[in-house]
């Protein structure tokens, strides 16, 4: 919420509202290995357990600092200078890198050999930052094991890519997006083909991804999308066990060629010929609660075929992104309900004779597709229309309940006091502090009645809300200042006090939330100054198009809140 109150910024690391359930301390402690996270300014956000156990630093000792001056050494212990040192020079370069031999400072003053790598990426919430992996290496003289037969990718690659699929695919709610992400994560790098069956909450099978990896590109084969066949409960064949929970296994053309024992081994069969894949890994995708599908990767072009030292990789890809799509399933069964509480809390328009009068509700991009902005529209016990807009601190169901509450307050209290604007806010910010969870809340309250010679007068009060700007048919606008006044949830027993005008023939009253005009990075003024100019220009336009285009033009990019918008246009002189 902007203007008179502002929400507080979240703390560094953690995630704003909407955001991934799944915090990034708790992501990290799933990589087998020393990992933390800095920011765009190397300061340490996020570590693991398992960083306290190897350097000897407690959470609370790396939180906040430098990575560099606190960690980085040179083989005998010396500070090591920004200029010579490789992770530093990779991390301003804002590109992925690794190291076989480094040194970090350990709590006790001794200095730990180490192997890194680093991999800059964005989290939903956070400004750009940069994944820190490393263990410690064996000095000279030391047997290093060798890495299992046939294993997909080197020890710190393997680390690398699972810290990476458990960071992009918690980093968003949507299924497409962390099937997308999936999918460029492990082709090329462990196949050159990837199918991924997902069973919806239906109890169906659908085959969702089918896509090759052809060059630089990846090709999506939709013809070999689509329904699947029922799993069968007690078939032994490597997709049907998958997508019954059970471990990984290989396959082959040959697997799949025999008398099939039911419609799934018809569709692999068809999957094998049209794809020429010769080796795949199949492992089943699963949350802590269900098997949500199962995942292929197939090897075509690519020589050699899978190994059973390879299923453990693949299995633990398949179960952080089981984890990342039940999340955003969860989500957005959360939204679904969301936005059908949305559709029955906002109230339909009423008819004024003479009058043209549209709203428009837009959620919060990254959030709950609810939220505490809203409009209402209501006649009044004298003839009168009253007009409101307001904004309860937050953009989630707690608000959106708390956002129901004060309308439906304010309804009750502008029917039954026949009163100014000014005093109805008052009894309304002494109830809401008494008899409502909300804490604060902004608000315009207006009271429209139609005056002599066919001209409507609004008489109003803002409770710490953005100013409603009038626009003339002409062009010229202004933003209508008079009657501000402290918002609601203060405590503060300071008078309130009213403003009225005339509107102009043709003219359009604009209501709005601080989400249409603040942007981060940007300047209140510069928001309003923004929202004046396009409103003037759209002056002349029909009013739906006009509130559309608003929307389409003002509403900032980066905009991260919901937007409720009330636009009135008088009837002209004739």
């Amino acid at each position: 919420m902007g203007m008179a109150a502002s929400e507080h910024s979240e703390n560094r690391g953690k995630r704003r509202p909407g955001a991934p359930a799944i915090p990034l301390t708790e992501a990290l402690e799933v990589i087998g290995t020393g990992a933390y996270v800095v920011d765009e300014q190397g300061r340490v956000i996020a570590v693991n357990s398992r960083t306290e156990d190897l350097l000897g630093w407690t959470r609370g000792d790396l939180l906040g600092h430098d990575a560099h001056d606190l960690l980085h050494r040179d083989a005998h212990g010396q500070p090591l200078p920004r200029t010579q040192c490789r992770m530093r020079q990779a991390f301003h370069a804002g590109r992925p890198a690794q190291a076989e031999e480094d040194h970090f400072a350990h709590r006790d003053g001794s200095v730990l050999p180490i192997a890194w790598l680093i991999t800059p990426f964005e989290l939903a919430g956070l400004e750009r930052c940069t994944l820190v992996i490393f263990h410690t290496r064996r000095v000279a003289g030391t047997d290093t094991p060798p890495e299992p037969a046939g294993a997909l990718l080197p020890e710190l690659e393997r680390l690398a890519l699972l810290a990476a699929t458990t960071t992009q695919l918690t980093a968003t709610l949507d299924v497409d997006e962390a099937l997308r992400r999936l999918v460029t994560l492990v082709v090329p790098r462990l196949a050159d083909w990837i199918v991924i069956d997902l069973i919806t909450e239906r109890d169906e099978v659908w085959r969702t991804v089918v896509v090759e990896a052809d060059g630089d590109f990846l090709v999506r084969h939709d013809e070999l999308q689509g329904p699947m066949p029922a799993v069968p409960e007690e078939s032994p064949m490597p997709l049907s066990r998958a997508l019954r929970g059970v471990a990984a296994t290989l396959a082959g053309p040959q697997t799949y060629q025999g008398a099939p024992d039911s419609g799934i081994a018809v569709e692999q069969r068809r999957l094998f010929d049209a794809s020429g894949i010769h080796s795949a890994a199949i492992a089943p995708i699963r949350s802590t609660r269900a098997v949500l599908g199962a995942l292929t990767l197939g090897r075509a072009e690519q020589p050699g075929d899978y190994h059973p030292a390879d299923l453990p990789l693949i299995e633990d890809v398949a179960r952080r992104a089981g984890l990342a799509l039940d999340n955003a399933r969860l989500y957005q069964r959360q939204r679904k309900v969301a936005e059908t509480m949305q559709n029955h809390l906002l109230p339909q328009m009423p008819r004024v004779p003479g009058l043209q009068m549209t709203v428009r509700y837009l959620p919060a991009p990254d959030a709950s597709q609810v939220g505490g902005d809203w409009y209402d529209a209501f006649s009044l016990s004298d003839g009168s229309t009253a007009l409101a807009v307001g904004d309860v601190v937050g953009h989630d169901l707690e608000a959106a309940a708390g956002m129901a509450q004060v309308r439906n307050m304010l309804r009750a209290y502008a029917w039954a006091l026949r009163e100014p604007p000014s005093r109805i806010v008052d009894r309304l910010d002494e109830a809401v502090m008494h008899v409502t969870d909300v804490d604060m809340a902004t608000l315009v309250l207006g009271k429209l009645e139609e005056a002599d010679q066919g001209r409507w007068k609004l008489t109003w009060t803002n409770a710490g809300h953005p100013p409603p700007l009038l626009i003339r048919r002409d062009g010229l606008a202004e933003y209508l200042t008079d009657g501000h006044g402290i918002l609601l949830g203060t405590g503060s027993r300071r008078p309130r006090i009213d403003a009225t005008v005339l509107l102009p023939p043709g003219s359009t009253l604009l209501l709005y939330t601080d989400g249409l005009i603040e942007e981060p990075g940007h300047t209140l003024d510069e928001g309003l100054h923004r929202l004046r100019r396009h409103a003037a220009a759209l002056a002349h336009r029909p009013l739906a198009f006009f509130t559309d285009q608003l929307l389409r033009r003002v509403r900032p990019a980066a905009n991260d809140d919901d937007v409720a918008l009330l636009a009135l246009r008088a009837p002209t002189r004739d």
